[in-house]
């Protein structure tokens, strides 16, 4: 269940206009703080994106699935009809407490800054100038002047670091 804070920062989000990955981002970084927490374990960082997004699309966000190929073909497909009507029913307490369980018995570093630096790093080399410069440009239209200054001046000092 996310936290109060966590879905009042995401609808905020959306009012301003943020694309939908950047409202799923708050709940990403709930789970993360959960993690840490203890409250729950991760085997990896890319699960613990995972479950963050998973909370986001239950709370209402609009976070298109995965893309072609980067997930099984049975994970993608929309659910039949006997699923949807299994889905609303209310959870089994017995099968939610042992899932708690078992991630709780499971690592705490996928939250770690390293992990979450070593994966955005990864996940950047993917991507291609253009799609890197393309995002940045469509940051650049939601910012806001104050935010605009401080990621411009961050820019700057990443520059003089590298040169």
């Amino acid at each position: 269940m996310p936290e109060k804070a966590t879905i009042a920062r995401a609808r905020r989000d959306k009012r301003e206009g943020k694309s939908p990955s950047t409202q799923a981002g708050e709940f990403v970084r709930q789970e993360m703080h959960h993690v840490r927490e203890g409250k729950h374990g991760a085997r990896s960082t890319k699960q613990a994106i995972a479950i963050g997004l998973s909370e986001a699309r239950r709370a209402g966000v609009k976070v298109p699935r995965a893309k072609r190929g980067s997930a099984a073909a049975s994970k993608r497909q929309a659910p039949s009809s006997g699923e949807t009507k299994r889905a609303r029913k209310r959870p089994s307490k017995r099968r939610s407490t042992a899932v708690k369980r078992a991630l709780r018995r499971e690592g705490h570093s996928a939250a770690s800054h390293r992990a979450l630096s070593r994966h955005a790093h990864t996940v950047a080399r993917s991507r291609t100038a253009a799609q890197r410069s393309a995002s940045a440009r469509k940051a650049v239209r939601t910012k806001g002047p104050a935010a605009r200054k401080a990621a411009a001046r961050k820019a700057a000092r990443t520059r003089a670091r590298r040169s």
